[in-house]
């Protein structure tokens, strides 16, 4: 099956690298019975992938059920997916068919399946290993042909390692993985979503569509799209709506890109809001900056104190200077003797360090050779430079990108 065809089916827009390569594994895995783990951020479109498993299989006449796993209480999962006998619970007042029953020979897909409790995966860990499970309330088996696909916004094995998530479950349900990657990673993709939001509101509120000069376009390529998808059809859709004017500039556009035009880094130097999650990321880059900093400004003492020493003649070096850790123009020169020859030193040297201060230690130069000796001592490889740098590997490709560092 050609992947563009599939993509004109399920209205599917873009041609990055990452999207093809997710529909390729989805469109081959399909005719087989092996479970499937879809992973990526919230709002890249997860959902689809599935529809597409499904329908390219041999079970597409079987019944499809979607389920999401988060929006249903704990208290009433396991009956939701397996079903109850009349009696069970209090409020079961009749038999109920679960979701793996209605099911059976077709496919079931759960989204958002790090959110099922712990002793719901031992069951949904049961079907998959044996095809067996038990409704609540039962001590008889029933057996179902099902096959599951499954999705998630979490780092899974972050999940298992603090106990949220089952390890066995995990490896039986990442038969086959498939990443979708997200909207920041799809560049060449953004500005043909934007098109196709904005041609299907247009028909949509019977008005013309909205279009992007050339600069507004540049300001949505750059624009990192935490919401991903999801966030960039919302934006088209605001403006669609509220701009009375169809031509939209770059400082229109800002008005709905949260954040577009501001430094991330340092997060605490910024005097606009920014999230949480964003403040933790860089947080611990910033640490190391600033640490460096410290060092930089130790070593640019001892060279003031060095050239001192050599202008004030052979006076002791641990006699010339007090490391301290205000700013290099309080740098204080303490004589061993009174009427030494230090105490007349021209103060000129000490100006000129500002000078070099201010010059070479801008945070965003100590951040981009921060990042260059972590790729470097790495040989390129950007998981072990994220965690040496203690940031996430995301992170780590949203900098590479933002000072160019890719082809260094």
């Amino acid at each position: 099956m050609d992947i563009q065809q599939v993509k004109l089916r399920y209205g599917i827009i873009g041609n990055s690298f990452g999207l093809n390569r997710a529909m390729d594994i989805a469109i081959q895995v399909a005719a087989t019975d092996l479970s499937v783990l879809i992973s990526g951020e919230s709002g890249t479109g997860k959902e689809v992938f599935p529809q597409i498993i499904h329908q390219f299989s041999p079970r597409k006449h079987g019944v499809y059920i979607a389920v999401n796993c988060g929006a249903i209480p704990e208290g009433t999962i396991d009956s939701e997916l397996f079903g109850h006998e009349k009696g069970s619970f209090t409020g079961a007042n009749e038999k109920r068919k679960g979701y793996f029953e209605v099911a059976n020979n077709g496919t079931i897909f759960l989204d958002e399946i790090a959110e099922l409790p712990l002793s719901t995966q031992v069951r949904l860990l049961r079907v998959l290993e044996t095809g067996e499970f038990f409704k609540v309330g039962s001590s008889v088996a029933q057996k179902t042909n099902v096959r599951v696909v499954a999705a998630t916004n979490v780092d899974i094995p972050k999940a298992i390692q603090s106990g949220r998530f089952r390890e066995d479950l995990y490896y039986r349900l990442n038969t086959v993985p498939i990443f979708i990657p997200p909207l920041r990673e799809r560049t060449e993709d953004v500005y043909l979503l934007f098109r196709k939001f904005s041609r299907d509101f247009a028909e949509k509120y019977k008005m013309p569509p909205i279009k992007l000069d050339s600069q507004a376009q540049g300001a949505l390529l750059t624009y990192s799209w935490p919401g991903n998808i999801r966030q960039l059809k919302n934006i088209t859709e605001q403006i669609s709506i509220i701009e009375q004017k169809r031509d939209v500039d770059t400082e229109t556009l800002q008005k709905y890109l949260p954040d577009a035009f501001t430094s991330k880094l340092p997060a605490v130097f910024s005097g606009d809001v920014i999230d949480q999650k964003t403040f933790n990321t860089e947080r611990e880059i910033l640490y190391q900056i600033l640490f460096d900093m410290k060092k930089d400004m130790n070593e640019l003492k001892q060279l003031v104190s060095d050239i001192m020493h050599d202008r004030a003649g052979n006076i002791p070096r641990e006699s010339s200077y007090q490391p301290i850790d205000h700013d290099v123009k309080t740098l204080i020169t303490q004589p061993t003797e009174p009427g030494s020859r230090i105490s007349n030193v021209n103060h000129q040297n000490i100006q000129d360090t500002e000078i070099f201060e201010e010059e070479s230690l801008s945070l965003e130069e100590k951040e981009k050779e921060l990042i260059l000796k972590a790729l470097e001592k790495n040989h390129g490889k950007r998981k072990l430079a994220a965690t040496e740098l203690g940031i996430s590997e995301r992170t780590l490709y949203r900098k590479i990108k933002e000072y160019d560092l890719s082809e260094k």
